[in-house]
């Protein structure tokens, strides 16, 4: 199948990752390249992925001074945002013959109000709970041929007034062969952006009244909630040790006794939480969003949302668990051919084809 592909705009799509969407367009991409369809990618700058074309969005497009003068110029970042889906978007209108099937996996409201001019069979993937732009050009193209499709049944319900059902809840999965198992360790680990909905701080808290070390990793987005919650917290057992790139991020989950969870958002899946238990890193998480869906008492604890000291209970229970039987659990139900042979199975059906399953990727 010839595919496009649209990513997010707002950071490249290559290790480290900025966030879940990235990372999963970005597997995805590279999973349905290794097994043959031809894969374009529309994506921000420095985005890469082997073995995929890659087609830069426009945004850094200046709009000119005259414009720029309007009392009424919304955010520079919008436009430039704004300009590259239109571009792309008027290139997918102008080019039917050239894909089989569109599949937008941005948060951006233009390739869901432009989809009724692409000649092509378009699927979105809601990777997020409802935001009001999405959602606005959803409730307005409710009589678009517009397939959808979820990463959590947490996040299907979330959007079902707007949206209606969707197609199908297709969990995010990840390269088993990318988090190999590791040997564990003696503390926690916490990995994801450092933004007050993940609530880092109260992953310390809660490690800390378990009387684990905990370490922290990942992007430190809004600077001011980190210097507010999260820096005054650090010493001699909790550090920040960065964001770090895939190796280095692997081996330290792989160490660790125990990773921890605490979104105080409805989080759409969790895939660090996925990540860990490859690795045979057992987990300890609020009940929050898409994370109950795939935490299963043989991986994980889930607590009570918000409650520190029931997740210090989790995160105690949690550690004791094999990473055998955790690894175990990832490979059964957690690999990446799980999640791309059922949006390969979706394209197939939205194209009236029969899926070509015999082949193996050749990893998980």
């Amino acid at each position: 199948m010839r595919i496009a592909l649209i990513g997010h705009h707002v950071a490249p799509i290559r290790p480290p990752f900025a966030g879940g969407v990235e990372s999963l367009t970005w597997y995805l991409a590279r999973w349905l390249g290794r097994r043959g369809h031809e894969v374009t990618l529309f994506a921000p700058p420095e985005s890469e992925v082997p073995g995929v074309e890659m087609r830069e969005l426009a945004l850094a497009t200046e709009p000119s001074a005259a414009s720029r003068a309007d009392v009424a110029m919304p955010p520079a970042d919008f436009m430039a945002a704004h300009h590259a889906y239109q571009e792309v978007l008027v290139e997918l209108a102008d080019s039917p013959g050239r894909f089989d099937l569109v599949h937008s996996h941005s948060l951006h409201y233009l390739p869901v109000a432009m989809s009724e001019l692409i000649p092509n069979r378009v699927l979105l993937t809601l990777h997020t709970p409802p935001t009001p732009w999405l959602e606005s050009a959803l409730v307005a193209s409710r009589d678009v041929d517009l397939e959808l499709t979820a990463v959590s049944g947490s996040v299907a319900r979330l959007w079902e007034a707007a949206a209606g059902p969707v197609a199908a809840v297709i969990p995010n999965g990840i390269d088993l062969d990318d988090w190999a198992p590791g040997p564990g360790g003696r503390g926690g680990v916490w990995c994801g952006r450092m933004v007050p909905e993940k609530a880092p701080h109260l992953a310390i808290e809660a490690a800390r009244a378990a009387g684990l070390p905990l370490s922290l990793a990942g992007p430190i987005v809004d600077a001011a909630y980190w210097e507010r919650e999260v820096a005054p917290r650090l010493d001699a057992e909790v550090r920040y040790v960065g964001h770090l790139n895939h190796g280095a991020l692997a081996r330290l989950v792989g160490e660790s006794r125990v990773a921890v969870a605490t979104p105080v958002w409805e989080e759409p899946f969790g895939l660090v939480a996925a990540e860990a238990m490859a690795t045979g890193t057992p987990v300890a998480s609020f009940a929050r969003g898409g994370l109950p869906d795939f935490i299963a008492p043989e991986a994980g604890r889930l607590a009570r949302p918000d409650d520190v000291d029931d997740l210090a209970s989790a995160i105690r229970v949690a550690a004791g668990l094999p990473r055998a039987r955790v690894r175990a659990y990832a490979e059964a139900h957690l690999g990446i051919d799980s999640m791309g042979y059922a949006y390969e199975r979706l394209y197939a059906g939205l194209l009236d084809r029969s899926p070509e399953l015999d082949a193996d990727p050749g990893y998980h």
